[in-house]
């Protein structure tokens, strides 16, 4: 299959239905405008619109056909967002840029950008609640991205990520880190599209391990395009984890053991989904698309 026309066809996709989801009146007619403005801003700055897009491919590899896998995936991109927002502030990472455009507390002010992000995530679960599905069929979706997204995962990944700034930590520690503040919702998001299409539990299971390999090399690559990578590939500065002292993959194992680690990490996702038909195609090239990325 063809990932490179596969890719900006789902991200076409989700990104209608974003536009669609902002310009709806029960989203922006009791919004303060500034807060409405600064929600849109962050989410339609651009992005790969990878954790909707995994959620599609997941849920047509379990056999999945109807159009009501869209409103979940893209509720992924809320949240994700929202959480690139307050990584963004001062109190975080402090970051000025964000796919090349100014982060959002930098156009808003800081108190609005984390509403926008406050706003943003609770509109998710929003988005997901009004979706045509079965009731059971929500609530595991919900309950899954709450796990994903709070203290067993994405928070307190991020929680970890800050206290151990500095700090000299053991290697299940960085494992920790970099699978609760990146792998946990991208593990998510291949799992609620399998849940979705109301996949078996050797299916479940199978898609768990590849999500959760995926997650791991997702985030192994982003440290180290953090020091090879240039600003327009980052879309902000690179060599900033060094900067912050951040723990990661290479500071740890050296660059060239750490894209061993990702590619072992890859070649185990493929391995987990290798019985699958070729449905699963669109999460194999996702697999080896992730390894050899540039931003």
């Amino acid at each position: 299959m063809d990932l490179k026309s596969y890719l900006p066809k789902k991200q076409e996709v989700i990104d209608r239905f974003l536009k669609n989801y902002l310009a709806a009146k029960k989203v922006n007619s009791n919004c303060p405008k500034k807060l409405y403005k600064a929600m849109g801003y962050s989410l339609m700055a651009g992005g790969k619109r990878l954790r909707p897009i995994l959620a599609i491919a997941s849920y047509e590899t379990a056999g999945g056909k109807s159009k009501n896998i869209i409103p979940i995936a893209a509720s992924l991109e809320l949240i994700h967002t929202y959480s690139l927002i307050h990584d963004d502030l001062p109190a975080m990472d402090n970051d000025d840029f964000r796919r090349n455009k100014p982060t959002s507390h930098m156009v808003f002010g800081e108190a609005v950008a984390i509403l926008a992000g406050d706003a943003l995530l609770t509109e998710a679960f929003g988005i997901i609640a009004n979706t045509p599905a079965k009731p059971e069929i929500l609530i595991k979706i919900i309950n899954e991205l709450t796990h994903a997204c709070g203290t067993r995962g994405m928070v307190g990944g991020q929680t970890a990520d800050i206290i151990f700034e500095d700090r000299k930590i053991k290697e299940k520690d960085l494992f920790y880190i970099h699978t609760h503040k990146t792998g946990a919702l991208i593990r998510a998001s291949v799992l609620i599209g399998a849940i979705m299409a109301e996949a078996p539990p050797d299916t479940l299971s199978a898609l768990s391990k590849y999500g959760e390999k995926i997650g791991l090399a997702f985030q192994i690559i982003d440290d180290v395009l953090d020091i090879i990578g240039t600003k327009e590939e980052l879309g902000k500065s690179p060599g900033a984890d060094i900067i912050k002292g951040k723990n990661t993959y290479p500071s740890i194992y050296g660059l060239e053991e750490s894209k061993i680690k990702a590619e072992n990490l890859i070649n185990a996702s493929l391995k987990a989904i290798e019985d699958f038909d070729l449905k699963a195609e669109p999460l194999r090239e996702i697999a080896k698309y992730i390894l050899n990325r540039r931003n």
